[in-house]
């Protein structure tokens, strides 16, 4: 005797299974990118807003408007992405809002992979920057230095590095500026501070944040 699943069962079995191959397939973020999408469509951004993106040290900046009060900031950050994440998403999450400037952190995810050197770090950079100055010829870009995380202090010569390729690229472009957050957040003999930082040496607490936001102001539109 055949014993076969009810028809409602054996749907909503395909269903999951189907769910879980579309989830496999997404592209890294996809969740997130379509998180900002949807908060668009309930909540219009700002016209011409300043459009910060890149990795966590981003998408955790809580105070990011209280920091830049009087400023149309919009928080485009998202998950541990790279350079890469950014490049493929920017035509969903900087060119849509047309805004006035870019500032943008990012790089030190690639780095730390461990297979990404800093000439490679760059060459995405200067990819990124490209892109946005292709569909965004006025618009200003301002990078932030690639911080100097204590949990990963194996990886600062490749980020000092980076630092000065990018740096040295930025100087040669119009409408644009670098931030150098890294000199500010070590020690006078040149050490990490980890005071800035929150228990996983990583990510910064609000100690950290006010360094940010110190450097970068005097760099906004």
């Amino acid at each position: 005797m055949k014993h076969s699943l009810p028809k409602q069962l054996a749907g909503f079995l395909f269903f999951l299974v189907s769910f879980s191959c579309a989830a496999q397939n997404r592209p890294a973020f996809e969740a997130e990118i379509l998180a900002f999408e949807a908060k668009d469509k309930l909540s219009p951004p700002p016209q011409k807003p300043i459009v910060f993106t890149g990795s966590s040290s981003v998408r955790l900046w809580a105070d990011l408007e209280k920091d830049f009060a009087g400023k149309a900031v919009l928080n485009r950050g998202f998950g541990g992405s790279q350079l890469t994440d950014v490049i493929r998403y920017a035509d969903r999450i900087i060119i849509p809002y047309k805004p006035k400037q870019v500032v943008i952190y990012a790089g030190e995810n690639d780095i730390a992979s461990g297979t990404v050197t800093a000439q490679q770090t760059y060459d995405r950079f200067v990819t990124l920057f490209r892109q946005i100055r292709k569909a965004l010829p006025k618009t200003q870009v301002t990078f932030i230095a690639i911080k100097p995380s204590p949990s990963r202090r194996k990886y600062l010569p490749v980020v000092v590095e980076a630092n000065r390729l990018i740096e040295s690229f930025l100087k040669q472009q119009k409408r644009t500026s670098f931030v150098d957050v890294y000199t500010p957040m070590l020690t006078a003999s040149g050490g990490t501070r980890g005071e800035l930082f929150r228990a996983d040496s990583l990510h910064m607490n609000r100690k950290g944040y006010e360094i940010w936001a110190g450097q970068v102001r005097p760099y906004l539109k």
